[in-house]
């Protein structure tokens, strides 16, 4: 099977594109690096071009999320394995990929939730440093989406993408793309309509996390969940909307997996205090926005 470098970017569709542009500058601390002529806004909290692209929309949700493969051969294995499991990769136009400013890229869609996903092995590196503007980002951590089926969404990302689950909760599920160490770079939580739950950045250290609290907070932005210590990954967490309702996170610490010889997905208790230690309970408008981007061409199961 092939293998991947972490997951690289995640796009979202924003109602008012100028509006939200100024929102994940100041308020989530990302780099913007342009906002090209299509409208699309692009941000990095890496030396990658980008971590987040913005594009304009009547309908805000998640567009789709990137994954670095290694390097080109891994790149090339995975797209010979996708024509062989029938998931029809779409190879990304030579005019996008300059929008983009990527290397060879394709794209297949995930046939239970819908979500489009990409896979690519080079993007332009950026030879300045990100420099945090106040919470200091590390990298973007991971996506999380509602899922109506849980298990068949499951079954494809570990049989046709090869992720490996970390943990289950019921019929929850942490995921990390391997050989990738962190407890999980995708998960799904079950829910009646598909959609995004939330997009995490990892932050540097335990400061991040109560220094942003009252920045978020005096800067009148909603706080939906947290501060709080997640079981399944053992990071502190710290939930936020955006300007369209969608949740974003910052965490602090996660458990790494070894390439060999790594646990065994657990079974958590089904119970609060596996979602957070500190006894905390999320707020109604936690996960509750975030549409996912329908496409005309679907992935065949």
């Amino acid at each position: 099977m092939f293998r991947y470098k972490k997951i690289g970017y995640v796009a979202l569709n924003v109602s008012d594109v100028d509006r939200s542009t100024d929102f994940y500058d100041k308020v989530v601390g990302l780099q913007h690096v342009e906002k090209n002529r299509n409208g699309l806004s692009f941000f990095r909290c890496s030396n990658d071009h980008h971590n987040v692209i913005l594009y304009p929309s009547t309908e805000p949700g998640i567009k789709r999320v990137g994954f670095q493969m290694e390097n080109d051969k891994q790149l090339d294995i995975a797209f010979s394995e996708f024509v062989k499991n029938g998931l029809s990769p779409k190879e990304v136009s030579h005019a996008e990929l300059k929008e983009l400013k990527q290397g060879r890229s394709f794209r297949i869609v995930e046939p239970n939730t819908g979500l489009e996903l990409e896979f690519y092995s080079k993007m332009m590196y950026m030879i300045k440093d990100f420099v945090p503007r106040h919470t200091k980002i590390q990298h973007l951590g991971h996506v999380v989406l509602n899922a109506t089926d849980v298990d068949s969404t499951i079954k494809f990302f570990v049989e046709k993408l090869n992720f490996i689950v970390s943990d289950h909760l019921g019929e929850n599920a942490w995921l990390r793309c391997f050989p990738n160490p962190y407890h999980h770079s995708f998960a799904l939580i079950k829910n009646t309509e598909n959609k995004l739950h939330h997009v995490n950045f990892m932050v540097k250290d335990i400061d991040d996390i109560g220094i942003a609290r009252n920045r978020i907070l005096n800067g009148e932005v909603p706080i939906v969940f947290g501060p709080g210590r997640h079981e399944p990954s053992e990071s502190i967490f710290l939930y936020f909307l955006d300007p369209d309702g969608m949740t974003m996170e910052y965490s602090f610490g996660m458990e790494e997996f070894p390439e060999e010889n790594a646990r065994d997905a657990r079974l958590l208790e089904p119970s609060p205090w596996t979602l957070d230690r500190w006894g905390g309970k999320p707020n109604p408008q936690f996960a509750s926005k975030g549409k996912i981007e329908e496409l005309l061409n679907q992935t065949q199961k």
